[in-house]
């Protein structure tokens, strides 16, 4: 998904309060040994049925837990799952070889060292990536094995200064190796580990030969992770690439909702004149229920807001989608002032004039604002943080 640090006692507070209160709420889960001879899609499945057996409302560590180590590495993954995340997110773009790998954008300029390497210097060059240019390297120009020479790094330094300590730390993770990260960390818990699987430009790949769909159901269907009652969720910003996941696996799909007005590539590439608009109201949202098992928008969908920037009231969507069947979990609620609503940041250092952009606002506030829509779950890059608010909402 799209989006947008503070070093000082907030952030160090809400680390310290959430390893403390994890056990207590109930989401961190037992340590279970791993049974001798255990392979791949051993123990699959959720207890009880599925995601409605989830934690209400759902915390979703984006991209890992990205507002404390660079986003889609192991380090971020794990992270988010010993915070107690309920479930963790995994983007997907593809090697020039047909692997999977977990990375916001094909484009790894700003995510990677890859700058750093004079053997790549001449991949380098500019592509149309659903109909804006961008210049950079891009996955599907190398092989697994030859991204396995970068080093992960963090996207925006200039928020989140103290995640540059882990710059060069780890490398760019395959699908693969999440999936048995997730199976080992799943035995050592006793509990299945929930993944949140966004398939990134799924049009642009097919056209260029290197289509997702069909090698991340070969690999679900490999670990056990194909069924209904899968822990997964499969989720695109087009609504084409959610449809197509359904007939190849039975795993929950969960379509993507951009700003009001905005228009899925997919149906740009086709022709269709439909808009995200048209895709919350009733109809449209009985027709994503028709392959889909829920609904991702954009927070502003849920609550928009005013010219100020404060929010505004609630629309009618939650209801609407639950009225369809539709779970909704909306994207992305951050600690930091630059990405909060307005009515929401705070001024943390009375020794400074203005509000500082990296520094931690009112976020449970905030919370506790999108919980009382009725909202599922939600998308966070402070798990800890989200877990601490659910557990004062449901309180």
């Amino acid at each position: 998904m799209t989006q947008g640090t503070d070093s000082g006692p907030g952030r160090r507070t809400v680390l310290g309060a959430a390893a403390l209160s994890t056990a207590a709420i109930g989401v961190g889960g037992g340590a279970a040994p791993a049974a001798a001879g255990e392979r791949p899609g051993d123990g699959r499945g959720a207890p009880g049925g599925g995601y409605r057996e989830l934690p209400h409302p759902t915390v979703i560590a984006h991209r890992g837990a990205s507002g404390y180590r660079p986003e889609h590495t192991i380090g971020a993954y794990q992270l988010a799952l010993d915070m107690g995340a309920h479930v963790v997110e995994q983007d997907l773009v593809p090697t020039r070889d047909g692997h999977l790998v977990c990375r916001h954008e094909n484009d790894i300029t700003g995510t990677t060292d890859v700058a750093d390497h004079p053997e790549f210097a001449s991949r380098r060059t500019t592509k149309k990536i659903d109909g804006t240019s961008i210049t950079g390297w891009f996955t599907e120009d190398f092989t697994l094995a030859e991204l396995k020479t970068l080093r992960a790094k963090e996207r925006i330094p200039g928020v989140r200064r103290d995640n540059t300590l882990y710059d060069g730390r780890w490398t760019i993770p395959s699908f693969d190796e999440v999936l048995r990260w997730a199976e080992r960390e799943g035995r050592r818990r006793g509990r299945p580990v929930w993944l949140h699987v966004e398939t990134k430009h799924p049009t642009y790949f097919r056209g260029i030969g290197l289509g997702l769909e069909e090698p991340l159901a070969r690999l679900l269907r490999r670990y056990g992770r194909d069924r209904r009652d899968a822990p997964v969720f499969l989720q695109s910003f087009e609504p084409s690439s959610v449809r197509r996941l359904s007939r190849l696996v039975s795993a929950p799909g969960v379509v993507l909702l951009d700003a009001a007005g905005t228009r899925p590539w997919d149906f740009v590439a086709t022709g269709d004149p439909r808009t995200v608009d048209d895709l919350v109201a009733p109809r449209g949202l009985a027709w994503i229920a028709s392959f889909a098992r829920g609904i991702g928008p954009t927070l502003n969908l849920i609550i928009p807001k005013d010219a100020a920037g404060r929010l505004g009231e609630p629309t009618t969507l939650v209801r609407d989608a639950h009225r369809k069947g539709l779970i909704v979990h909306p994207y992305t609620l951050r600690n930091e002032n630059a990405f909060l609503p307005a009515d929401f940041r705070r001024d943390d250092d009375a020794t400074v004039p203005g509000i500082d952009p990296n520094g931690y606002g009112d976020v449970f506030g905030a919370f506790r604002r999108y919980f009382e829509t009725g909202i599922d779950g939600i998308f966070t890059d402070h798990p800890d943080t989200g877990l601490l608010a659910a557990a004062d909402f449901r309180d």
